[in-house]
C-alpha cells in the first residue's frame, strides 16, 4: 500500500475511530462484540480504502459499513442461538422429563466437556450433526473401522463420566439418533 494511501486510511481512522466505536457500544450486547464489529469496519475500510469518501462523508459511509457488520454479526448470532435452543430442546425432550432416566443437562454437559476433544468432536459428528459412519469416516479422514473403534470407545468414556459424575446409565442407543443405524 503506498504512503498516500496508508496515510488517508489512518487519518480516517484517527478522526472516526471513537464514533465507530460508541455506535458499535451502543448497539452491541458485550464490548467483545462491539469490538469485533469495529474492527471489521476497519478491515473493510482498509480493503476498500479506493471507494472510502473524503471528509466527514467518510464516516457516514464507515457507520453505513458497521450497520452492516453488525446486521451479519447478529444474523450470526442468531443462527447460532437457534442450532443451541434446538439442541437444549432436543436434550430436554430426551433425558429431562423421563421419570426413569433423571439426568440432569448439567451433569451431562459436564461429562461430555470432561471428555477429550477427539471423542467430543466425534460424538458431536455422530449425535449432532447426524453423520454415519462412513460420513465421519470421510470427514475426519480415517476408516470406517477407525470411526466405529473410535466410537466405541468415546461412548465407553461419555458412558464413565455420567456415571461418575453421579448421574444413571444412559444406554448406548440414547447417544445415537434413532435414524441412522449404525
Amino acid at each position: 500500500m503506498s504512503d498516500k494511501r496508508r496515510a488517508r486510511f489512518e487519518a480516517v481512522y484517527t478522526q472516526s475511530y471513537g464514533q465507530i466505536t460508541a455506535y458499535a457500544a451502543r448497539r452491541c450486547e458485550s464490548p467483545q462484540d462491539a469490538a469485533d464489529v469495529v474492527a471489521e469496519t476497519f478491515t473493510v475500510a482498509w480493503r476498500r480504502i479506493d471507494e472510502l469518501p473524503e471528509g466527514e462523508a467518510a464516516t457516514l459511509w464507515l457507520y453505513g459499513v458497521a450497520r452492516k457488520v453488525m446486521a451479519n454479526h447478529f444474523r450470526g448470532d442468531n443462527r447460532r442461538r437457534a442450532r443451541s435452543a434446538e439442541l437444549d430442546a432436543e436434550m430436554a425432550d430426551l433425558y429431562a422429563d423421563s421419570p426413569e432416566r433423571k439426568i440432569e443437562l448439567a451433569a451431562i454437559g459436564d461429562a461430555f466437556r470432561s471428555l477429550p476433544a477427539d471423542d467430543r468432536e466425534l460424538l458431536s459428528l455422530l449425535v449432532w450433526e447426524g453423520l454415519g459412519r462412513e460420513e465421519i469416516a470421510k470427514t475426519l479422514g480415517l476408516s470406517r473401522n477407525a470411526v466405529r473403534i473410535r466410537l466405541h470407545r468415546a461412548r465407553r468414556r461419555l458412558s464413565r463420566a455420567l456415571a461418575e459424575s453421579g448421574a444413571h446409565h444412559v444406554s448406548e442407543s440414547r447417544l445415537v439418533p434413532a435414524e441412522r443405524p449404525l
